[in-house]
């Protein structure tokens, strides 16, 4: 961080004496005013509830501009990552800070490659939940059940055990979704093959049966690696943040990473996807294409309570860059699979072209966001709908990972602990029972 010369004043109209608050330059974005002294010099808190005005912390790894829809990872524009790079590639990105060359990639892949199996007890942990849980539900326990597993590397405050977190970690999650989802569907787990890319060998564990050899599809396998990629980290969102918390009380990764599980099940945040695709889904049983116009009514209508799931951004005041990137690749596959007129894919279109177009949204900058479009590619490519958001959080699973380690290796972190304003009652006694 670099101080400023600027200094903000902070004065009260109640004659308290006013006090200067040092300014830190970020890289890029807005300057920070430092209010850490601000309780110990006024005895006052600030308030800000949801952190619409507050940095956590300081951080290298993403920026995010809201207003130009732009979104870097270590400095590089998501739109040169999603085509130039590979998940994997972008993981190295996120976990060390720079782009690996070609020995450095090989060594990193083998390493994630090697360690995509998982403890064989997995699968009795597994059995312990009912066949139609959602997959959500069996994530936060696997996830946090590998600390169980693999106690050799759960000291958070060990670089080493970091380290090795980090990598088991994003090896095994695409191994424990797919067995969540062949658990659900009855079918028998599919072992990880070393032979294959990352999004090349989750494809084949999904949807592969021991009865014929499993062909992975190109063209849906690099969707699939998109989708990791442009979910890989995002800033200081609710999940991110959720990682960090739990982190800074000391506890360890596979424990810090399910927190980070539970808070993206959320409908507001991971579960936006899935929301997104059961109203589309609602909107066909209710008359399709030919009732869209009712439909926008409604979302017009403040009063309907009917709500445009997919569309907007809580940082994103224009296009998601991300959206851009998922749009392209969302017709790739389509058109790969020849969907373009299944009645479903059909609606998404016709709902994406009023909504860049109609002036209600274009003045709102209600854009179609990148939960829209990895939503209809899931589906596409014959994902089900319960498991899309576990799908996000094994592409966020390295985020996650770079965020926690970023925050321990910082020399100002300490435990979160928010404070409050306080408007409940004062003081009082407690009467004996027969007086209430």
């Amino acid at each position: 961080m670099t101080p400023s010369d600027v200094k903000a004043t902070l004065s009260f109209s109640d004659g308290s004496p006013q006090i200067d608050l040092p300014l830190y330059k970020g890289t890029i974005g807005p300057d920070v005013i430092d209010i850490r002294k601000l309780y110990g010099q006024t005895g006052k808190f600030t308030y800000d509830p949801g952190f619409l005005s507050t940095a956590s912390c300081n951080s290298t790894i993403t920026y995010i501009d809201g207003d130009k829809g732009e979104l870097l990872y270590r400095g590089y524009p998501i739109e040169q990552l999603a085509v130039n790079c590979d998940y994997l590639e972008t993981c190295y990105l996120l976990l060390y800070g720079e782009l690996p060359n070609p020995s450095q990639k090989e060594e990193f892949v083998n390493r994630v490659t090697n360690h995509t199996m998982v403890n064989e007890q997995m699968q009795f942990f597994l059995r312990g939940f009912r066949r139609d849980a959602h997959p959500m539900a069996v994530m936060t326990g696997l996830v946090g059940a590998m600390s169980a597993f693999y106690h050799d590397s759960t000291d958070i405050n060990n670089p080493e055990h970091r380290e090795i977190a980090a990598i088991r970690l994003i090896a095994k999650m695409p191994t424990l979704v797919a067995m969540a989802y062949k658990y659900t569907i009855g079918q028998p787990y599919i072992y990880p093959k070393n032979d294959l890319s990352y999004a090349g060998n989750f494809m084949r564990m999904m949807f592969a049966t021991p009865c014929e050899e499993y062909k992975p599809n190109d063209v849906l396998v690099r969707a699939m690696d998109r989708i990791f990629t442009l979910h890989a980290d995002h800033e200081q969102n609710a999940s991110t943040s959720t990682v960090r918390l739990c982190g800074s009380s000391g506890t360890n990764p596979f424990a810090a990473i399910a927190a980070g599980v539970a808070c993206l099940w959320g409908p507001a945040h991971g579960g936006a996807n899935e929301a997104a695709l059961n109203m589309l889904e609602d909107i066909q049983r209710n008359g399709g294409v030919a009732k869209i116009g009712e439909f926008i009514k409604q979302v017009k209508d403040k009063n309907s309570g009917v709500k445009l799931m997919g569309f907007g951004h809580r940082v994103y005041k224009n296009y998601d860059p991300r959206a851009k990137l998922m749009r392209e690749t969302c017709h790739e596959v389509l058109n790969e699979l020849g969907l373009h007129n299944d009645p479903m894919f059909k609606l998404a279109m016709e709902l994406e072209k009023i909504a860049l177009e109609d002036e209600y949204f274009v003045a709102r900058k209600l854009y179609p966001n990148v939960d829209f479009y990895s939503g209809i590619v899931q589906r596409a490519i014959g994902i089900p709908v319960p498991l899309f958001t576990a799908i996000f959080a094994l592409a966020r699973t390295v985020g996650w990972i770079a965020q926690l380690n970023e925050m321990i290796g910082d020399p100002e972190y300490k435990i979160g602990r928010p404070r409050q304003l306080f408007v409940g009652a004062t003081p009082r006694d407690v009467k004996p029972i027969a007086q209430r």
